[in-house]
């Protein structure tokens, strides 16, 4: 006897086992070989010191899936890991870390300071990487790579000095996105933008030497105590004879300028505008034409500094309201005015930003952009689904220069040193020991680390040892696809694409795989604060991974957000739970003797063949499904066969023969139910890698673990349209007799005649075939078939197929008056609990005072009864016209 699958599906007993095999027998490892072609996924690097949420889950299953199939396909497939820094986050950690000992960044020093967040990173990092074992991610972990770590910050100091050495890295005084929560600067990519309901203050500017004002319109009035102009657009003939006069700043009495700009727009406020180039982008760019100079008045905390006269020390926010006071008071404030208007966040915190004027390290990104934008329109790079290309053109085509320094102390220093006697500036792969400028050793190096997005997007070539030539780096780059999820286009995808182009002279992917959100049951986004979260350990813990993963990749398309209900996972543990029972009654059917039998083409019955071919399609189908990233539509094609067809039908249709005499019938039957099984395994492998794997090692002379098994492929020679054909017209048949006797309430045991009518041969030779389907499947005891109606009698229960009716008469299976009877009673009983729904549902005060749920619950009760209502007075016709 074979031995057997246990009795009980558990995936407790297996997955941590079968996990630990596939790693220590270095099915995960990829090499340079050079009879095989590569196939390359970068993961994105989770945060060194994160956990694993549903994101993670989702794409990671993605790429696993991709990586298992390509790597049965007979690739070298190498999936490869690495975490990231993650700097404002983990700074932020460790920070409060520290202030909960009492103790501060500056006490500590930077080098203090760093060896904190070193041992935090040690203590939290990793955690994430045991997490996605328990998923079943069969990435190459001896390859596993750090944003930190030596090589790749190598990388990213070569990468800075050419940049700067091309001079597309430059230092200059810009209007950056400050977090004040933070303390750091943050790129345009960084800020979230929101529709706040804020106010429109108007106020008025005294003219200088007349009685006369200009009354500006602001959003933000604190910042009036850093204006150095008013501007109005020369075309606006309300200010004609302002242009060129001075105003006097409220309340501070500075003079400033009114100058003519063509950048004020006239429709708004009042067509005049207050100018604070230190504290407004676009304030700036005027600022930089009329030569008006600079006047900070925020420090980074967000309070006001020193320039800000009284309100020193005041948060922005308190000054705000302190200004308005003091400008109500002293008759300045014309009007408030209630205005929407975008404001910008910090991603990581949710903080209010402030554009503030601040010397920075940029990279110039007009001469990088445009390559990136090139290889895009050229077909080089796709989008999976296309429509997210939009966003990668519009992002590009306005893409601003990018701010990388940041004021942070964990990440990649800057390689940047200054000479403190004469301020030259020097970039550097090692530490200058004197100015090349003025020979003093008076040196420092700038504090200043790099914006984390700077490292990951080197990461699909520094993770294979650039800026060495390596084997590596010759084999396996450019990858294949980068999956990550669409709310990082800009952030990552854009700045991989031309970092790519600009170091290696090709683009780092061909195709991007762009996931969406996985929001709870009710469509919300999983956060902390409406503690709607769901672990992805836990629902592994109770469910299994396959499960979960399954969950994941079904029921969603790319680029689109899904809901994760808990009651699909069980739904997908039940249908593993099916295989895993199936599976036992194959094992528990097999004849060792036939195992190395091959399968006698002569020897097949037409659900053999039947099935054959159906199986040789789906392979087709899966395959395609996956090549076009269809990955939710290749999982519900073998779902469906599996349950469907395998374990609803084949199974079923061959038990006769494995319980019969006919030796030879009954190897057949055994031959394919185990070529099936194969094949369904190695399909289901990728997306259920655990179940699949344990099934097949109790498969009998199994040379290989099912990981590294030939991906199957599609043959002419097992398509058979005519069996599909035969068999589907069957089992339509089998399941309307099925329906329309469970509607009468026909117990499976009662035995009946079926009578079919039809004067089509092929339907008739189709129903010749199938009388012992219809006599093991559908109940039936006696088969006739006619070319027509008469002598049939009118007590008939009748199913409507194709070319064909089907009469299966009554008298034998019910007593027709004992049924009406019984009908009339239920019939009674839903009507008294409709008019108890009704009259609910028609009290006013329970309809608007009741919760909505328990109204909709009330409502949802009304349509079943009215639906049951319904049913039984049609059958009670159909019976009573029989009579």
């Amino acid at each position: 006897m074979l031995k057997n699958l246990p009795k009980t599906y558990n995936p407790k007993d297996f997955e941590d086992r079968i996990y630990k095999f596939w790693k220590e027998k270095g099915y995960f490892k990829a090499e340079v070989n050079r009879d095989k072609k590569p196939y390359t996924i970068m993961m994105p690097p989770p945060n060194v010191t994160g956990n694993l949420h549903m994101g993670h889950a989702l794409n990671n299953t993605i790429q696993d899936i991709l990586i298992r199939w390509k790597r049965m396909e007979g690739y070298e497939a190498l999936w490869q890991p690495g975490t990231d820094h993650a700097s404002i986050s983990t700074e932020a950690k460790v920070v409060e870390k520290i202030r909960k000992e009492g103790k501060t960044k500056e006490q500590l020093g930077r080098e203090g300071f760093l060896e904190e967040a070193w041992a935090w990173t040690r203590k939290y990092g990793g955690n994430i990487n045991n997490q996605l074992e328990k998923l079943g991610v069969s990435c190459d972990w001896d390859r596993e790579r750090f944003t930190l770590d030596e090589g790749l910050s190598k990388a990213v100091e070569e990468v800075f000095i050419r940049l700067y050495e091309k001079g597309l890295i430059y230092r200059g005084d810009r209007i950056i996105n400050w977090c004040p929560n933070c303390k750091t600067a943050i790129s345009d990519a960084e800020v979230e933008h929101e529709d706040k309901q804020g106010h429109l203050w108007y106020i008025r500017y005294p003219i200088k030497g007349e009685d006369a004002y200009i009354t500006i319109a602001t959003t933000r009035p604190e910042t009036m105590l850093g204006d150095l102009a008013v501007a109005v657009n020369p075309e606006d003939e309300r200010y004609k004879d302002f242009i060129g006069k001075t105003a006097i700043l409220p309340l501070v009495n500075r003079e400033i300028p009114i100058i003519a700009d063509e950048y004020v727009e006239m429709e708004f406020g009042t067509g005049a505008v207050k100018i604070t180039p230190s504290h407004d982008p676009n304030d700036f760019e005027v600022g930089e034409r009329h030569g008006l100079g600079h006047y900070v008045i925020l420090n980074g905390d967000g309070t006001i500094n020193e320039n800000g006269g009284k309100y020193n020390g005041l948060d922005r926010y308190e000054a705000r309201r302190k200004i308005v006071e003091d400008l109500e008071k002293e008759g300045y404030l014309v009007k408030i005015k209630e205005h929407d208007h975008s404001v910008g966040h910090c991603e990581r915190c949710k903080t209010t930003v402030e554009p503030l004027i601040s010397k920075q390290w940029f990279v110039k990104m007009e001469p990088l952009a445009k390559p990136a934008l090139d290889a895009y329109k050229e077909g080089k790079l796709k989008f999976i689904p296309e429509r997210f290309g939009k966003i990668y053109v519009h992002w590009l085509e306005n893409i601003k220069d990018w701010c990388i320094s940041r004021q942070l102390w964990w990440g990649h220093r800057l390689p940047v040193y200054y000479c403190e006697d004469c301020g030259e500036v020097m970039v550097s792969r090692e530490r200058p020991e004197k100015c090349t400028k003025c020979n003093s050793t008076n040196i420092y190096q700038d504090p200043d680390t790099l914006d984390t997005w700077f490292s990951s997007a080197l990461w699909p070539f520094s993770t294979l040892g650039w800026p060495e030539e390596t084997e590596d780096l010759k084999y396996f780059f450019p990858t294949d696809v980068l999956v990550t999820g669409y709310d990082i286009i800009f952030f990552w995808v854009v700045r991989m694409v031309f970092s790519s182009i600009e170091q290696m002279g090709d683009i780092p992917f061909r195709d991007v795989f762009l996931t969406g959100l996985v929001r709870d049951a009710q469509g919300r986004k999983m956060s902390k604060s409406l503690g709607n979260g769901i672990d992805p350990l836990d629902v592994i813990s109770e469910y299994g991974a396959d499960a979960l993963r399954f969950t994941l990749v079904t029921g969603n398309s790319p680029g689109n957000d899904m809901r994760f209900y808990m009651e699909r996972v069980e739904a997908n543990r039940n249908f593993a739970n099916k295989l895993w029972n199936a599976t036992r009654f194959v094992l528990m059917n097999l004849d060792e003797s036939i195992i190395s039998e091959k399968i006698d083409k002569d020897m097949l019955e037409e659900e053999d063949k039947w099935i054959i071919s159906r199986i040789n399609t789906v392979i087709d189908e899966v395959t395609r499904a996956l090549e076009k990233y269809e990955i939710g539509l290749a999982a519900q094609k073998i779902h469906d066969f599996i349950w469907d067809e395998y374990c609803d039908w084949y199974i079923e249709m061959v038990k006769p023969r494995l319980y019969g005499e006919n030796i030879e019938s009954k190897n057949t039957a055994q031959k394919v139910l185990l070529h099936v099984l194969e094949n369904i395994l190695k399909l289901l492998h990728p997306f259920m890698p655990f179940i699949t794997e344990e099934i097949w090692q109790y498969l009998p002379n199994r040379e290989e673990p099912l990981i590294v098994s030939n991906w199957p492929k599609y043959e002419d020679k097992y398509e058979n349209k005519d069996a599909e054909k035969k068999m589907s017209y069957i089992m339509t048949a089998i399941k309307c007799i099925r329906n329309a006797r469970q509607e009468m309430n026909i117990a499976p045991s009662r035995k009946a005649t079926l009578i079919f009518v039809t004067k089509d041969e092929d339907i008739k030779d189709i129903i010749e075939y199938g009388r012992r389907y219809f006599t093991n499947l559908a109940s039936a005891d006696n088969i006739l078939i006619k070319d027509n109606k008469e002598d049939l009698g009118d007590n008939n229960l009748s199913v409507v197929l194709d070319r064909c009716e089907v009469f299966i008469p009554l008298k034998d299976l019910i007593d027709i008056n004992k049924e009406i009877e019984r009908l009339e009673k239920e019939k009674e009983k839903i009507e008294g609990e409709l008019k108890r729904v009704r009259g609910k549902l028609s009290n006013e005060s329970f309809v608007t005072k009741a919760p909505e749920a328990i109204v909709n619950k009330e409502r949802e009760k009304l349509e079943k009864y009215e639906n049951m209502m319904e049913k039984v007075m049609e059958r009670l016709e159909n019976l009573k016209n029989s009579l």
